[in-house]
């Protein structure tokens, strides 16, 4: 016998754990991972650096609204999820410039240097600096969601790969894993695997992209002083941060993927790691770990949020490609809404999950 809820998440990284602590007490909810442990993919392998001057105008205010309701939760938190850490782009003063927000200032070459002696000066010209970034202990905060979602009453499933899901006349029915589970909502916040789950549901998908995206911790015989900010190159080309005593680095690649475990690929990070050695005086020595995560988008970059126009009850949460931890609390506030209206009986907006990212909510204060 199917178990019944208001809403089934499927998918447990930062975006579905996310929205299970928002939906936590105000309707029954399950999330339903495939993985044995929750967060395993993307969620697990990510650069923990929020940064409000990072992606489109929509993903800039989703993030300031993130880090408005992260720094309200820290209070009650024994140890902070957020910790203030700039992030300082450098490159040519053309794509400087182009990449460049509101949320980034201007800096001189000597300032540049000044915050991160490391840097050659002859490796860039220009620079500029995002005061208001900051570092995200991501294991205390998809940690916070799981506690408070399950405090909240939500039952978590672990070892739960959907493997059948159909439309019925007042919901959804599901099973995955050995379980069987019936709805009002289903919600698809399963990253890399969304548009094969909308397929599985007789879902119409959206073409949504996993991108590979590499990352290593360093060993290095002149580490970072305390209060480094994160330096990325403006041309997406790599990037590094301070890691206690180590480096964390990575060559920023976006390489196309179907969805999978991912893992490095020889070369990418030793190729990283001359180059590195050749514009810094990090001198790194050897790669401690390395590892690889999907970022999965749509062709605009813009998160996809909202109920399918063709498919009632079925919520798309996907496409939050390299946003997802920074644009995590934003999107689940406003999902969060958009799903309890449903379930308490307001017919959503007729809109596609396109049209609804694209009209850039105003965030709720």
């Amino acid at each position: 016998m199917a178990a019944n809820y208001d809403v089934v998440i499927v998918g447990g990284g930062i975006a579905g754990l996310s929205l299970a602590s928002a939906l936590a007490g105000r309707c029954s909810v399950a999330l339903v991972e495939a993985e044995q442990i929750l967060a395993y993919h993307t969620s697990s392998r990510s650069a923990r650096q929020l940064i409000p001057s990072y992606g489109p105008a929509v993903v800039q205010e989703l993030t300031v609204r993130t880090l408005e309701l992260m720094g309200a939760r820290d209070a009650a938190l024994p140890v902070p999820v957020l910790e203030p850490r700039s992030f300082m782009l450098v490159g040519d003063e053309a794509t400087v410039k182009a990449e460049a927000s509101g949320h980034m200032h201007h800096i001189t070459h000597a300032e540049a240097l000044e915050l991160c002696p490391a840097l050659n000066p002859g490796s860039f010209t220009a620079a500029g600096l995002d005061t208001g970034s900051f570092a995200c202990n991501a294991p205390v905060l998809l940690e916070d969601h799981r506690q408070r979602a399950e405090a909240g009453g939500v039952d978590i499933i672990t070892g739960a790969r959907v493997h059948s899901a159909q439309r019925l006349r007042s919901g959804w029915q599901l099973g995955a894993g050995l379980e069987g589970f019936q709805s009002a909502v289903v919600v698809n916040a399963a990253g890399a695997w969304a548009d094969e789950l909308a397929v599985l549901s007789g879902v119409e998908k959206l073409g949504l992209q996993p991108f590979r995206r590499t990352a290593a911790i360093v060993d290095v015989e002149r580490p970072l002083p305390v209060g480094s900010p994160m330096v990325a190159a403006a041309d997406d080309s790599y990037y590094f941060r301070r890691e206690g005593a180590q480096v964390l680095i990575s060559p920023s690649e976006t390489v196309p993927s179907g969805p999978e475990d991912a893992q490095p690929r020889p070369g990418d990070v030793e190729e990283l790691v001359v180059r590195l050695n050749s514009i810094t005086s990090l001198g790194i020595r050897s790669v401690a770990k390395a590892w690889t995560g999907l970022r999965t988008e749509a062709a605009d970059g813009v998160p996809v949020v909202g109920f399918d126009a063709e498919a009632p009850g079925f919520f798309w949460l996907a496409g939050q490609g390299g946003y997802g931890f920074q644009t995590s609390s934003a999107i689940a506030e406003l999902a969060a809404a958009e799903i309890l209206d449903h379930t308490s009986g307001i017919s959503p907006v007729s809109r596609t999950p396109r049209e609804l990212a694209a009209a850039r909510w105003s965030i709720r204060r």
